[in-house]
This record gives C-alpha cells, structure tokens and sequence, in this order.
C-alpha cells in the first residue's frame, strides 16, 4: 500500500505552505469521517475475519495470521476502489474481495462460486465483525462536548445504509440527525470537492465555517483543505511527523484535542 504522506514539502509561498490554519474564520460546523476516525474499523475488520476463518476451521492451516489479514486488507482497498469510480456497486464490491480472498486461500473451487455462496460467505464475516463494533472511546465525549455549540455532520467513502446501521450500533447517530453524506449516493467520492461541501450545505454553513476531521492525509485533509473547509488530520499513529502543518493541514492524534483547537475560534461568534 502506498503511503498517505506527503512525500515533499509545499513549494515556499503556495497555497499549500505556511502555518496549519492561520487566520481562519470562527468553526460553527464540523463534519466527520467515520471509519477509523470515530469507529474503530481496523480492529473490527481484524478480528472479524480471524473469528471466522477460525470458524471455518481455516485459521490453522495458515502460519501467518496477520499475513491474512494484510492480503485481505489489500484486496477491500482494491475492491472498494473500484466501487468508489462507480465500476461496481457497493454489494458487488464484497463479493469481488470475497472471491479474491477465497482463492488466495486456495478455496476458491476451479467452476468458482455462485454470487449467493460468495455473500453467504461474506456474511458469516460480518457477524463476526458486527459483533466487535465499537466507536472510539473519544468519539462519543468529543461529540457530547460539541454538540451543544457546533452543527455536526458525516461525509463517508460508502453506503448510506451501511453507515446509518454502523451509526445507530456504535450510539452516535442521534449526534448527526440527517447530516449525513456517503460517496454512493452522492455521486462522488472523497476527495472531491462536491463531497464536502454536499456536507456544507445540509449543514447550512459556508465550507470556511465547517471544520472536516478524518484519519486519511489526502483522501480526508487534502481534500477538505481543498473544498475550502479547515482540515484536521487525526494521526492516531504518529505517522505525521510534523508534516502536515508545512501543509496548511492541522494534525491532532486524539479526538480529544479538538476542542480546544476550535473553541477560541468559535468564541468570536456573532
């Protein structure tokens, strides 16, 4: 997987240099990404495929557990890649890495599988890890701590459904209301500008009034630094190294800092 970092500096006296956010206008809105930013995603998906392959009597016959979940991992990115420039839906997408993945393992019969025995399969995938879903422990106190103050919203790279019943699962979803915008019925996907400021407007507020947080450089940051929104970059790895601040992108490696960072710009609210 290529990295999400910048791999040079801004040119001096771009668009792209000079301190994170300087002279931004008072927040009075802030949208959010879901997976690994308010939901922890990774582990779910981690420890889901391992239950199940472990179910299936499969895990044993494989030495390197993470090796697993490393090629799976590669094949949702590919597979959802393709859903997001619209060459399969959202359901198709599953199925692709399903059959993918059963090949790699050397499960996939030479005839194949039918779509109904590829999603049975996917299935049993999912309620292993439907069962591990959970929010961060920032995400509901950040929320809590917001939502008296600010306009909250959601933009996501997927399925409006989906989203919603990962939402309502994790207890956040009544911190959104309708405010919520996923790529597959939008018509675009993260980065593109239309996305962000679709989340913009269901929030009734200009983008230099909505601050976006979410755990992708450029798909997240970028992209709502570039739809003209105040971008925060949650780092919950480290991996920033001070480098997105030469960006014009703010990093934090908590949700817990954010407050702080928008509340003297929201006290000068008229």
């Amino acid at each position: 997987m290529t990295s999400d970092l910048p791999t040079s500096p801004a040119p001096s006296g771009s668009a792209l240099s000079g301190p994170a956010l300087s002279g931004s206008a008072p927040v009075r809105g802030v949208l959010f990404d879901i997976d690994d930013t308010l939901f922890d995603y990774s582990s779910s998906e981690r420890s889901g495929l391992l239950a199940h392959l472990a179910a299936l009597d499969l895990l044993d016959r494989f030495p390197d557990s993470e090796e697993l979940v490393a090629v799976w991992r590669r094949f949702v990115d590919e597979e959802h890649a393709r859903f997001l420039a619209g060459e399969q839906t959202f359901t198709e997408q599953q199925l692709s890495r399903t059959r993918r993945f059963l090949s790699h393992l050397g499960c996939l019969p030479a005839e194949g599988i039918s779509d109904s025995e590829a999603a049975a399969w996917f299935a049993g995938y999912v309620s292993h890890r439907d069962a591990r879903w959970a929010a961060f422990p920032d995400a509901a106190p950040l929320l809590e701590s917001l939502a008296s103050d600010y306009r909250l919203g959601v933009i996501s790279n997927s399925s409006h459904d989906h989203q919603l019943r990962k939402l309502e699962r994790i207890g956040l979803l009544a911190y959104f209301g309708d405010a919520i915008v996923c790529s597959e019925s939008h018509g675009t996907a993260k980065p593109h500008p239309s996305i962000f400021r679709a989340g913009c407007a269901l929030l009734g507020l200009p983008p230099h009034e909505v601050a976006y947080v979410g755990d992708k450089y450029a798909v997240d940051a970028v992209g709502a630094r570039d739809a003209g929104l105040q971008a925060y970059w949650l780092d919950r790895t480290g991996a920033s190294a001070g480098l997105a601040s030469q960006w014009g992108i703010q990093v934090i490696s908590s949700l817990a800092e954010l407050p702080a960072l928008l509340r003297p710009r929201a006290d000068d609210r008229d």
